[in-house]
């Protein structure tokens, strides 16, 4: 099997290059709004931009279609204008999106939750239906702004422009991150103390809707935008889950948003031929890139949910039985000093069983304690 599998990976290509570099850059320009996101619990608010934004994006390109039909644009700036329109459209629903929500809530006296559940299937079904009414007459093909086509990103001569579109996307996000980190961390942790400095919280927190819905169009067209969500929040959740200060978390994260970007094209062109192979589906050869990123984000943050030093499962198991281990240790001693004081020496042999019958433990554990109880030399064995 992993025979195979370094087979296929020896027949990697320029073609395969680009797409993760295209990926990566995609997945860590979500990351880092993402990363703010998930500070402000507001992960739902990144998923339900994801959706709404499609209502803009696919407007604008309309718009941008008639535009060009109408001899408004010409062919050379159709495609510098529908980017710009695309975006603006896309920034717009994206702010509405958090005006609504909010509307909603404070009208309607609903949690926040429910506001946003409205606001996001409305517009994601209006933009589902715009691009379905449109997919006739204009060249948009849903299945490539739903699931994206980072494959087709490279036609073999020069940087592919979702690359080029995604890069400036990520430099703009880390500079805006690097001119207001303190405002942004203070607006994450404590919004009442950042307007007590003079910080305008609320418009932080419409700028950070913004620069979100922006970058869900950057990325849409490469990752497509249901798997946005994907991007935007697992590698800030489990960079959340590695490390308990916003610096380090922001790096990690942009690791981790790497780091699926090229172990999911990896599993995406090995992973389908091997597995399916076995099933008798000799034609199955590859997946979705994409949506093999998407999972290679999942198996990570589930790595973080096991194996994470502070909050992971593995190590709060290991912290837990520690501590029982401690107590019982203590309290193992505390009864041999008893039978000591009322010398009763010649019963400190049944100590360790009294103590595991009189506290509900094996008898393993209880062997456990005298052990650390003999390492530390607060104990000592006799023949």
């Amino acid at each position: 099997m992993f025979q195979e599998i370094w087979t296929l990976l020896a027949r990697w290509h320029a073609l395969d290059t680009w797409i993760v570099i295209t990926g990566a850059l995609a997945a860590m320009a979500c990351t880092l709004p993402g990363c703010f996101l998930v500070l402000r619990g507001q992960s739902m608010m990144g998923d339900a931009l994801s959706h709404t934004t499609l209502l803009g994006i696919v407007s604008a390109f309309v718009a941008a279609h008639a535009l060009r039909q109408s001899g408004w644009l010409s062919e050379d700036s159709y495609v510098l204008a529908r980017h710009a329109m695309m975006f603006g459209g896309a920034v717009l629903i994206g702010i509405l999106s958090a005006l609504l929500t909010e509307w909603i809530q404070k009208l309607g006296r609903v949690e926040a939750s429910a506001a946003l559940g409205v606001v996001f299937t409305i517009f994601f079904a209006l933009g589902l239906l715009l691009m379905r009414v449109a997919a006739d007459n204009v060249d948009v093909d849903p299945d490539c702004v739903l699931y994206g086509t980072v494959e087709t990103a490279y036609v073999g001569v020069g940087v592919p422009i979702a690359a080029v579109v995604n890069g400036g996307m990520l430099l703009a996000n880390l500079l805006l991150v690097a001119l207001f980190f303190k405002e942004l961390r203070i607006c994450a942790f404590d919004p009442a103390m950042a307007n007590c400095q003079g910080i305008p919280a609320r418009a932080m927190h419409y700028a950070l809707m913004a620069v979100t819905a922006a970058t869900v169009v950057a990325a849409f067209e490469s990752v497509g935008a249901i798997l946005v969500i994907a991007m935007l929040i697992t590698p800030a959740a489990t960079g959340f889950l590695l490390t308990q200060r916003l610096a380090p978390m922001i790096v990690v994260s942009l690791a981790v948003a790497a780091s699926a970007a090229l172990l999911g094209h990896a599993m995406a062109i090995t992973l389908p031929a091997v597995i399916f192979s076995r099933l008798g589906f000799d034609s199955v050869r590859d997946a979705s890139s994409a949506g093999m990123m998407a999972v290679a984000c999942g198996l990570l943050f589930a790595g973080a949910i096991v194996f994470s030093p502070g909050q992971g499962i593995l190590s709060r198991a290991m912290a837990r039985f520690g501590w029982q281990w401690r107590v019982l240790s203590e309290d193992l001693l505390g009864l041999l000093y008893r039978l000591e004081e009322r010398q009763l020496e010649h019963h400190a042999q049944k100590a360790r069983r009294v103590l595991a019958q009189a506290m509900g433990v094996s008898n393993l554990s209880s062997w456990l304690a005298v052990r650390r109880l003999l390492w530390l030399g607060e104990v000592a064995a006799t023949d």
